[in-house]
């Protein structure tokens, strides 16, 4: 009996230790695609943006292409600082904010305006560490979503199919000026005596220029669901 039990308690470990990051996973899964098909993506053209950002920014392939894909140079600085920008977390995402603008007839005004204040709140909320880049703290790193999906609410306030978007642009945008390009110049003023990379959206998909993008629209979506089935 002893023995039985013992069976079952070492079975029932280890399915939590399997099927809990899967649950995990499946979730994170369940939000990405929620929050592409907010912006106007099917879930299989979230699932392939999601997989080549990752693909292309992790460095996964460079080793067998033998050419740096994920990371691609910009310039040197000062001879040991290698200024490079990563194809999956800041690449991938400028091209999603130009696509959608475009796409949805966004305003100039309000672009501007948007991705300036979210800029400027992420700007406080980071700072350039030589050692690990760009970084910020929890909770403050979610500071810029959330503005962002304040500010793409009151924006598109009467036509709600374009917050989702504007919520995307803001952050990915806001995001990438406010930590990457202003903290950038700081970083490199840092005295190093070995080559180092800085490099723009360098965590590919779990950069905070990628996830800002995401959990904004996820955001803006729970602040309007009301609003938006009514328009529907």
């Amino acid at each position: 009996m002893i023995e039985v039990s013992s069976f079952f308690s070492q079975l029932g470990s280890y399915l939590l230790v399997v099927l809990v990051p899967i649950l995990v996973l499946y979730i994170v899964y369940l939000l990405i695609v929620r929050a592409f098909r907010d912006m106007g993506f099917s879930a299989w053209e979230a699932i392939i943006i999601v997989f080549v950002s990752y693909i292309f920014g992790s460095g996964i392939i460079d080793g067998y292409a033998g050419i740096a894909f994920s990371d691609l140079p910009l310039f040197t600085y000062h001879e040991f600082w290698m200024v490079g920008i990563n194809v999956g977390g800041a690449v991938v995402p400028l091209l999603l904010s130009v696509y959608l603008a475009v796409k949805n007839k966004l305003r100039l005004l309000w672009l501007f305006l948007g991705v300036i204040i979210v800029a400027v709140v992420t700007y406080l909320v980071t700072s350039a560490d030589p050692e690990k880049g760009i970084i910020s703290t929890f909770p403050y790193w979610l500071l810029p979503a959330v503005i962002a999906s304040l500010l793409s609410v009151l924006f598109a306030w009467n036509v709600k199919r374009k917050a989702a978007p504007l919520a995307y642009v803001f952050g990915t945008c806001g995001v990438l000026i406010g930590a990457d390009v202003f903290h950038l110049f700081e970083l490199l003023e840092t005295t190093i005596t070995s080559t180092r990379n800085a490099v723009i959206g360098g965590a590919s998909v779990f950069d905070m220029v990628f996830i800002s993008g995401i959990l904004a629209v996820l955001v803006d979506s729970v602040l309007i669901l009301h609003e938006r089935r009514k328009e529907e």
